[in-house]
């Protein structure tokens, strides 16, 4: 009984970490959205933006794949990791372990969201017009086609590089330039949290338990 109980508890709270992160992530977005044009910056510090871009890459900005084969790719990463998880729930692993590749898993399927409808749902943003709410279908692209919305920015660090810096001297310098969304941090910090605190796991990583392990020896042995 105790150990069902484990079993709902971890769960949940796999649950509820995924739709929490889930939710930020697109309530934040959608503001974004459908207040500020393409480009638009709102100087919350001196440190601190909310610049509204979109792009078609990966997290952070970056492209490197077609977007139809990076969307199916996240479309399986975010499945394989869901699966993964629940191995996790049910051969009851670290609790801390499990949280955290929820949130990664969250953060994944936040961007897959944006990439999935809101070119469906939404008109063009530009940086003359705030995006609207379309027709379903009607909006600014295809299914799998959308763009995905950043708009945390922080140059913590912004000067001028001193002249006698060999190649760089005199160059505009920002310490951590990309722009980036809720969801890309959820990746960011379930990830690093990974690798501070949960190197045991990650070195003895498996998808199937020993008991499972064992089944399929017997199985092939049989055989």
């Amino acid at each position: 009984m105790a150990s069902e109980e484990k079993t709902k508890r971890l769960s949940w709270m796999a649950v509820g970490i995924v739709v929490m992160v889930l939710a930020i992530d697109q309530i934040i977005k959608v503001c974004v959205k459908t207040n500020l044009c393409l480009h638009d910056s709102v100087h919350v510090t001196d440190w601190f933006y909310i610049s509204f871009v979109e792009n078609n890459g990966m997290a952070y900005g970056m492209t490197i794949v077609p977007k139809l084969a990076l969307s199916l790719f996240r479309i399986a990463a975010v499945a394989l990791i869901g699966w993964y998880i629940c191995r996790l729930i049910k051969q009851q692993a670290r609790t801390l372990y499990i949280a955290l590749m929820a949130l990664i898993m969250a953060g994944a399927a936040g961007n897959i969201f944006d990439s999935m409808f809101y070119g469906l749902v939404f008109s063009e943003s530009t940086p003359y017009q705030v995006a609207q709410w379309a027709p379903f279908g009607e909006g600014y692209g295809d299914f799998l086609k959308g763009r995905v919305v950043d708009m945390f920015y922080f140059p913590i660090i912004e000067t001028d590089l001193p002249e006698c810096i060999p190649f760089w001297g005199g160059e505009h310098f920002i310490f951590f330039s990309p722009v980036f969304n809720f969801a890309d941090a959820a990746i960011s910090t379930g990830v690093v949290a990974l690798l501070l605190f949960c190197r045991k796991e990650l070195a003895t990583i498996s998808l199937f338990s020993k008991q499972e392990k064992k089944d399929n020896e017997d199985e092939e042995l049989n055989d």
